[in-house]
Order: structure tokens, then C-alpha cells, then sequence
């Protein structure tokens, strides 16, 4: 039975440390979970589960390299699959039409936050 206490969000990092423009990655939150990124874009930061629709892989290359070269979109690294930042959509590659999950984030006292719940693997009942 699931608690009906609400877990806490989880904090990830202080709110400055995510710049305008930059995209950063956290590891995930405990077994059955997959990690998660932000993108801090025109002033809003953006959350999505580090995980391709096409294949489930993460996305960057390296360490925060989530962000094309010119910065205007996400890129995975596997096979190139374009999304759009404001609501992850892919705008091209093996996965034409899906979209990366978004993540609810939030900021409080200075820290950006997303659901405790976040990147948890569906269950398979």
C-alpha cells in the first residue's frame, strides 16, 4: 500500500548553480530509478528523466552535455534525436513524434527541487 504521506521533493542543487542557458544532469534517486536533468532556459528551468524515448539510454555524452552546440535544443547522444526544450519533444531522429517525460521542478529556499517520485520505473504488476 502506498503511504499517504507524500514523500518530500527532492532537492538537486541551489538554484544559482544551474545558469541561464545550461543544462545539468543528477544521478539517480535509488534503485528503480532513472536520473534526471534540467535546462534553464529563458529564465525557466525545464526537468525531464535522463532517458531517450527511442531506446531508454541516457542522453548526454558526457557529464551535463545535454544541450545541442548552439544550445537551442536537447540532443541524445546515442543516435543525435532532437527535442525541444519547452516540452521535450522530439523534432527529429529514430524517435519522431515521442517526447522526453517531463519532471515537475520547483524552487524553494534557493533550491530547485523535483518530485521525490521522479525518474521511478513504471511497475510491472
Amino acid at each position: 500500500m502506498d503511504s499517504l504521506i507524500p514523500e518530500p521533493p527532492r532537492a538537486l542543487c541551489p538554484a544559482t548553480a544551474l545558469a541561464e542557458g545550461a543544462a545539468r544532469g543528477f544521478p539517480p534517486a535509488g534503485p528503480g530509478f532513472a536520473g534526471v536533468f534540467l535546462v534553464r532556459k529563458g529564465g525557466r528551468v525545464f526537468g525531464y528523466v535522463n532517458a531517450c524515448p527511442h531506446l531508454g539510454v541516457s542522453l548526454e555524452w558526457t557529464a551535463d552535455r545535454f544541450l545541442s552546440a548552439d544550445g537551442t535544443s536537447i540532443v541524445c547522444a546515442m543516435h543525435a534525436a532532437v527535442f525541444r526544450i519547452g516540452d521535450g519533444a522530439c523534432l527529429s531522429g529514430p524517435c519522431d513524434g515521442a517526447a522526453l517525460t517531463p519532471v515537475a521542478v520547483t524552487e524553494a529556499d534557493g533550491m530547485l527541487c523535483v518530485p521525490a517520485g521522479a525518474g521511478r520505473h513504471a511497475k510491472t504488476d
